[in-house]
């Protein structure tokens, strides 16, 4: 009895070291990928800064 009960806590024992090792890495690569908020950031910052092609730009209309 006490055999079962020995292999009955080191399952469980290794479900939950198994879970938090899980959970490590998900963390460890959420912190290494940058935030999605910011991609969309810096691609329309990356949009706005470049000059549509269909207007002239300011300096020729100032001649």
């Amino acid at each position: 009895m006490k055999y079962m009960l020995n292999l009955y806590l080191l399952g469980v024992v290794l479900t939950l070291l198994s879970i938090f090792v899980r959970l490590m890495e998900t963390l460890g690569a959420l912190l290494e990928s940058p935030l999605p908020e910011s991609t969309w950031t810096m691609r329309g910052q990356l949009t706005n800064t470049e000059s549509p092609k269909g207007l002239p730009d300011h300096q020729s209309r100032v001649q």
